[in-house]
Protein backbone atom coordinates (compact mmCIF):
# COMPACT_ATOMS: atom_id res chain seq x y z
CA UNK A 1 0.00 0.00 0.00
CA UNK A 2 2.79 2.40 0.58
CA UNK A 3 4.35 1.45 -2.78
CA UNK A 4 0.89 2.37 -4.09
CA UNK A 5 0.78 5.61 -2.51
CA UNK A 6 4.45 6.53 -3.42
CA UNK A 7 3.25 5.89 -7.21
CA UNK A 8 0.15 7.82 -6.81
CA UNK A 9 2.26 11.05 -5.55
CA UNK A 10 4.84 10.14 -8.26
CA UNK A 11 2.19 10.19 -11.00
CA UNK A 12 0.75 13.44 -9.66
CA UNK A 13 3.80 15.39 -9.35
CA UNK A 14 4.41 14.21 -12.86
CA UNK A 15 1.17 15.29 -14.11
CA UNK A 16 1.76 18.96 -12.27
CA UNK A 17 5.50 19.05 -13.48
CA UNK A 18 4.62 18.54 -17.82
CA UNK A 19 1.45 20.69 -16.95
CA UNK A 20 3.02 23.70 -16.10
CA UNK A 21 6.28 22.77 -18.21
CA UNK A 22 3.63 22.72 -21.18
CA UNK A 23 1.41 25.63 -20.11
CA UNK A 24 4.43 28.02 -18.64
CA UNK A 25 3.81 30.54 -16.02
CA UNK A 26 1.96 33.20 -16.25
CA UNK A 27 2.16 35.12 -12.77
CA UNK A 28 3.19 37.80 -11.47
CA UNK A 29 6.36 38.70 -9.11
CA UNK A 30 5.14 39.68 -5.93
CA UNK A 31 4.33 43.49 -5.26
CA UNK A 32 4.38 43.75 -9.50
CA UNK A 33 1.08 44.78 -10.98
CA UNK A 34 0.20 45.16 -14.59
CA UNK A 35 -1.22 48.69 -15.58
CA UNK A 36 -4.71 49.40 -16.06
CA UNK A 37 -6.41 51.25 -19.02
CA UNK A 38 -3.99 49.05 -21.25
CA UNK A 39 -4.84 50.16 -25.04
CA UNK A 40 -3.27 47.00 -27.28
CA UNK A 41 -4.02 49.03 -30.39
CA UNK A 42 -2.06 52.00 -29.10
CA UNK A 43 0.83 49.28 -27.80
CA UNK A 44 1.33 47.97 -31.29
CA UNK A 45 4.00 48.80 -33.45
CA UNK A 46 8.01 49.06 -33.15
CA UNK A 47 9.42 49.44 -29.61
CA UNK A 48 13.17 49.65 -29.10
CA UNK A 49 15.08 48.01 -26.38
CA UNK A 50 16.59 50.49 -23.83
CA UNK A 51 17.98 48.22 -20.89
CA UNK A 52 17.35 44.82 -19.77
CA UNK A 53 18.83 42.04 -17.29
CA UNK A 54 21.05 39.30 -18.66
CA UNK A 55 19.34 36.21 -20.24
CA UNK A 56 20.78 33.48 -22.44
CA UNK A 57 17.76 34.03 -25.20
CA UNK A 58 19.15 37.89 -25.76
CA UNK A 59 22.88 37.54 -24.42
CA UNK A 60 25.48 39.68 -27.21
CA UNK A 61 22.42 41.20 -28.66
CA UNK A 62 22.07 44.93 -29.47
CA UNK A 63 20.22 47.02 -31.57
CA UNK A 64 17.26 45.39 -30.07
CA UNK A 65 13.46 46.00 -30.79
CA UNK A 66 10.23 44.42 -30.66
CA UNK A 67 7.76 44.72 -32.85
CA UNK A 68 3.63 43.83 -31.90
CA UNK A 69 1.53 43.40 -34.26
CA UNK A 70 -2.53 41.70 -34.31
CA UNK A 71 -3.30 38.46 -35.01
CA UNK A 72 -6.10 37.22 -37.33
CA UNK A 73 -6.91 35.26 -34.03
CA UNK A 74 -6.71 38.20 -31.68
CA UNK A 75 -3.91 37.65 -30.10
CA UNK A 76 -0.50 39.52 -30.85
CA UNK A 77 2.07 38.57 -32.68
CA UNK A 78 5.62 39.54 -31.62
CA UNK A 79 9.03 39.74 -33.45
CA UNK A 80 12.04 40.64 -31.09
CA UNK A 81 15.50 41.47 -33.78
CA UNK A 82 18.72 42.49 -32.48
CA UNK A 83 22.03 42.17 -33.65
CA UNK A 84 24.56 39.71 -33.01
CA UNK A 85 27.96 41.18 -33.06
CA UNK A 86 30.15 38.32 -32.50
CA UNK A 87 28.31 36.56 -35.58
CA UNK A 88 28.26 39.67 -37.43
CA UNK A 89 24.32 39.21 -37.82
CA UNK A 90 20.41 39.92 -37.28
CA UNK A 91 18.96 37.16 -35.12
CA UNK A 92 15.11 37.47 -35.43
CA UNK A 93 12.41 35.12 -33.42
CA UNK A 94 8.79 35.10 -34.11
CA UNK A 95 6.17 34.59 -31.26
CA UNK A 96 2.45 34.88 -30.00
CA UNK A 97 1.07 36.95 -26.73
CA UNK A 98 -2.49 36.98 -25.68
CA UNK A 99 -4.26 38.78 -22.56
CA UNK A 100 -3.75 36.65 -19.23
CA UNK A 101 -7.23 37.68 -18.19
CA UNK A 102 -8.75 41.11 -18.51
CA UNK A 103 -7.76 42.91 -21.91
CA UNK A 104 -7.28 46.41 -20.07
CA UNK A 105 -4.36 45.29 -17.75
CA UNK A 106 -0.96 45.26 -18.99
CA UNK A 107 -0.40 41.60 -18.43
CA UNK A 108 -0.35 38.81 -21.52
CA UNK A 109 1.44 35.70 -21.80
CA UNK A 110 3.92 35.19 -24.60
CA UNK A 111 4.89 32.10 -26.55
CA UNK A 112 8.63 31.74 -28.72
CA UNK A 113 8.70 27.90 -28.38
CA UNK A 114 5.05 26.24 -29.74
CA UNK A 115 2.94 25.46 -25.99
CA UNK A 116 5.03 27.17 -23.89
CA UNK A 117 4.08 30.40 -22.18
CA UNK A 118 5.47 32.87 -19.73
CA UNK A 119 4.26 36.37 -17.85
CA UNK A 120 4.60 39.80 -20.05
CA UNK A 121 3.82 42.18 -17.75
CA UNK A 122 3.58 45.78 -18.43
CA UNK A 123 4.19 48.16 -14.73
CA UNK A 124 4.21 51.47 -15.64
CA UNK A 125 3.15 52.63 -18.97
CA UNK A 126 3.79 56.41 -20.30
CA UNK A 127 -0.36 56.49 -20.91
CA UNK A 128 -0.13 59.45 -22.56
CA UNK A 129 1.84 58.56 -25.72
CA UNK A 130 2.70 55.39 -25.09
CA UNK A 131 6.44 56.31 -25.16
CA UNK A 132 8.19 54.21 -22.69
CA UNK A 133 7.29 50.83 -20.70
CA UNK A 134 8.71 48.58 -17.97
CA UNK A 135 8.18 45.08 -18.44
CA UNK A 136 8.61 42.40 -16.76
CA UNK A 137 8.62 39.00 -17.22
CA UNK A 138 7.35 35.71 -14.45
CA UNK A 139 9.98 36.62 -12.11
CA UNK A 140 12.46 39.60 -11.12
CA UNK A 141 14.86 38.02 -13.23
CA UNK A 142 13.18 39.02 -16.24
CA UNK A 143 13.24 43.53 -16.73
CA UNK A 144 13.12 45.49 -19.75
CA UNK A 145 12.77 49.20 -21.06
CA UNK A 146 11.39 49.71 -24.27
CA UNK A 147 10.90 53.06 -25.45
CA UNK A 148 9.35 54.28 -29.23
CA UNK A 149 12.59 55.63 -30.08
CA UNK A 150 16.84 54.03 -29.56
CA UNK A 151 16.73 56.88 -26.31
CA UNK A 152 14.99 57.66 -23.55
CA UNK A 153 16.03 61.05 -21.32
CA UNK A 154 17.95 60.57 -17.80
CA UNK A 155 14.94 61.44 -16.43
CA UNK A 156 13.27 58.13 -17.62
CA UNK A 157 15.99 56.07 -17.18
CA UNK A 158 16.27 57.10 -13.76
CA UNK A 159 12.48 56.61 -13.03
CA UNK A 160 12.89 52.89 -14.39
CA UNK A 161 15.70 52.32 -12.32
CA UNK A 162 14.58 53.82 -8.78
CA UNK A 163 11.12 51.75 -9.91
CA UNK A 164 12.38 48.45 -10.64
CA UNK A 165 14.96 48.75 -7.28
CA UNK A 166 11.49 49.39 -5.18
CA UNK A 167 10.09 46.20 -6.63
CA UNK A 168 13.05 44.08 -5.73
CA UNK A 169 14.76 43.73 -9.41
CA UNK A 170 18.61 43.78 -9.05
CA UNK A 171 19.45 47.02 -11.20
CA UNK A 172 23.09 46.35 -10.77
CA UNK A 173 22.86 43.20 -13.21
CA UNK A 174 20.95 46.16 -15.69
CA UNK A 175 22.66 46.14 -19.35
CA UNK A 176 21.69 49.14 -21.50
CA UNK A 177 21.29 47.88 -24.90
CA UNK A 178 23.49 49.64 -27.83
CA UNK A 179 21.75 51.36 -30.52
CA UNK A 180 24.32 53.06 -32.65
Amino acid sequence: MVVRFGLTVARVLLVVIFTSALFGCTGVPDGVAPVRDFDLNRYLGKWYEIARLDHSFERGLQNVTANYSLRDDGGVTVTNRGFAAGDNEWKEVEGKAYFVGDSSQGHLKVSFFGPIYTSYVVFELDTENYEYAFVSGVSRSYLWLLSRSSTVSDEILERFKVRAEALGFDISELIMVDHS
